[in-house]
């Protein structure tokens, strides 16, 4: 089954507090889009799509040694919004997508080979990268069917119950979708919300009212999930990918 491979680059980043795009900041001597694109790249994909929006050419400047096709995500309407600017580039791909952000550099290879083995295996559309976190405060739930690796629903800690926020399995934002799942979900997906935007766990929601098998896979490691926005996450990370 082919792979393409989507990865979120246009952040700005405002809590790192500097002007520099969120993935240009450097952890263990390279970019963080760096390290992402290299775990990408060892995947074997058949493209990666990388989309841009803030200092959209920088950006694009500092990959140009790798071969990705970039997308400009202009304005910036949302994670969904963004993964929407993958679908022209992926015309006519028939395989499935892997959905990566840039600012997060800690999967490894073996988590993301496992992610996809497993979504294969399970015959899912859709299959979400899970963690365990002692304290999962802050991060999206995921509620699995009891038992199964079939999720259920997965909701944002604001909306969820107090029971559901008991839970300790979290989303990490790492997803594969069938190609076509995905684009025909995105396209029924609203910016009916608080932020008026896109939200590409909505897809997930898309799934669930179709009766479309989405799956979990849990990493044994939760350090892989954390994504950067503050420079202390950054200093984290750098001790992290030192080890």
């Amino acid at each position: 089954m082919p792979l393409a491979i989507v990865i979120m680059a246009g952040g700005k980043g405002t809590r790192m507090q500097s002007d520099l795009p969120k993935v240009l900041h450097k952890a263990a001597g390279r970019a963080l889009i760096e390290h992402v694109i290299d775990k990408s790249q060892a995947l074997d994909p058949e493209k990666i799509i990388l989309i841009v929006g803030h200092q959209a050419e920088l950006v694009k400047d500092s990959v140009k040694h790798y071969p990705v096709a970039c997308a400009l995500q202009e304005p910036q309407l949302g994670t969904g919004h963004a993964v929407m600017q993958a679908e022209e580039p992926l015309q006519n791909f028939q395989g499935e997508v892997l959905i990566l952000s840039g600012d997060a550099p800690l999967f490894t290879l073996e988590s993301l080979q496992n992610l996809i083995r497993f979504h294969r295996e399970s015959v899912a559309q859709a299959t979400v990268l899970t963690a365990e976190m002692e304290n999962p405060t802050g991060y999206g739930r995921v509620i699995r069917k009891p038992g199964t690796d079939s999720v259920e629903k997965i909701i944002e800690q604001k909306d969820a119950t107090e029971e559901e926020k008991t839970v300790k399995e979290i989303n990490s934002g790492v997803y594969v979708f069938n190609a076509e799942t995905l684009f025909s979900s995105l396209k029924e997906i609203t910016t009916n919300n608080a932020q008026h935007e896109y939200y590409l766990t909505d897809v997930f929601g898309v799934c669930f009212r179709k009766g479309s098998r989405v799956a979990a896979w849990k990493t044994p490691n939760p350090d892989e999930i954390h994504g950067i926005n503050t420079p202390q996450q950054l200093a984290h990370a750098e001790r992290l990918l030192k080890k």
